[in-house]
Formats: C-alpha cells, structure tokens, sequence
C-alpha cells in the first residue's frame, strides 16, 4: 500500500473464520479517526462523489448513517449472469470499454441491476454498500456482531445498517446519485446460481442470533448529493423513483 502514500495501511488480520466481521470490527477499532467508511466485501469500485458526500455528511449531521446503493456490474444480476458466462475476463473488458477511470459515473453504464430487491435510492435499502458512521456510534452499536461467522459474514452487513437505522438518535443520509459497483469474483451470494442462494443458510443463523426472522427497518433517508450528468444513472433514477415510491405509497407506513 505505500504507492498510495502515508494516509494508506494494510492490516494484515489473523483468522481461521470464514466471515471477515472479526477483522472489521478490529480495523474499525483501530482507526486514528472518528469517521468510518466500511465496504464489508472489496470486491466494490466506488462511483466518484462517496468520499466528497460523506465529508460532507459527517460535517452537517451530529451522528450520521450515511448510506450508499449497491448495484451489479455486468448485463444482469451477477447470479444469472454467471450462468450465462459472466466472468471476470468479460467483466474486465466490459470495464476497459466503458472508460470509467476518465469518468467514474460511466460505471451506471455497465451496471444492468441493483444488488439486491431494495429499489435504489429511492426505496427501502436492506444495507449499504459503503456503510458510513461515526466511530462512537459504530462502537455503541457494538460493531459488527461476531457471532456471524456464517461463509462472507451471511447477513452481518444488513443486521449493522438495520441496527443502526433503528437508532432514532442517529440520522440517516443517503448519498443521492452515488453508489458501489459489485465486482465478479466467486462471491458466496452475489456470485451463486439462482437455485443456489445461501440466503436460507444465512437467516438461519440471523434467526439463531436475533431470535427474529429478518426485516428492513422502515425508515426514509434525509438525501444528500446530486444526480450526475449520465443518461444511465438518470435512467435508473427515474425507474428507482417510479418502483421505490410505489413501494412507500403502497406501505404501512404514514407518508
């Protein structure tokens, strides 16, 4: 890490687990700062503003959850994709022709679908593809919860961000017009056939720990940011605007 300067460090974590929630919560708790910036799997490009929005969002709110929407790269869901040839040979290509390194936002080009049912910016999220919070927030929620050891954490990364969503002393900010771009690489869930989805395995064990199925915390964000100058990313704005208010239109929550 020393090509990128004196601000980067690799820590090294010593682990037998298959769940990388031990190392977080140990970098987490090392950290010379206060502002947390957590992206659970680094398979993840992250599109140009996150940084610029959540500095902005840790000056202007006291105790922020700040929260971005993770979406695939590729034609499809990676979880058909990969059943139709996807892999990362293809996936560096596509990211070779897309020129996202000139512009980072081309990334909405080459991304055909949101990483999970929540809707985009404008829905219901089930958690964040780079999670930022407060480092005495982050610790008295307790971190991530280490009793996920479940392969890839299983749902340790929706569990904090519901947690945290739940807190009503915190605010929730969702940076508008951002997001992370999940790369191709044999993950346990983003990467598994359709009719292999670890999800049953994973809520079981949510279940074992919280003593509860599953459930999204009904909550809707303060916005923060702007939509970038991209005919993809505004095409996927105005479909996330139509589904995702449907979907709060249609709740039982009051407007």
């Amino acid at each position: 890490m020393q090509e990128f300067g004196p601000r980067f460090r690799y820590r090294y974590f010593e682990t037998q687990s298959r769940s990388p929630v031990g190392a977080l919560n140990a970098v987490c708790k090392e950290a010379s700062g206060d502002q947390l910036l957590i992206v659970i799997d680094g398979a993840h490009i992250l599109s140009p503003g996150i940084l610029e929005l959540a500095d902005r969002a840790f000056r202007l709110f006291p105790a922020p959850i700040i929260a971005t929407v993770p979406f695939h790269l590729g034609p499809k869901s990676q979880n058909v994709s990969v059943m139709e040839g996807y892999n990362q040979q293809s996936e560096d290509a596509l990211l070779e022709r897309s020129g996202w390194r000139a512009d980072g936002y081309r990334l909405f080009e080459i991304a055909a679908s949101y990483a999970d049912g929540s809707l985009g910016w404008f829905g219901c999220l089930f958690e964040s593809g780079c999670l930022g919070i407060c480092g005495k927030d982050y610790h008295s929620l307790g971190g991530f919860d280490e009793r996920f050891q479940a392969r890839g954490g299983g749902l340790a990364n929706l569990d904090i961000f519901q947690r945290a969503l739940s807190s009503a002393d915190m605010q929730y900010v969702m940076l508008l017009g951002e997001g992370t771009f999940h790369q191709v690489h044999g993950g346990v869930a983003s990467n598994a056939p359709p009719g292999q989805h670890p999800w049953e395995e994973f809520h079981r064990e949510y279940v074992r720990i919280r003593g509860v199925p599953f459930t999204r915390t009904m909550r809707r964000p303060t916005f923060l940011g702007s939509l970038p100058p991209n005919k993809a990313a505004l095409r996927i704005a105005q479909h996330s605007a139509h589904v995702g208010l449907d979907f709060w239109l249609n709740s039982a929550t009051d407007l």
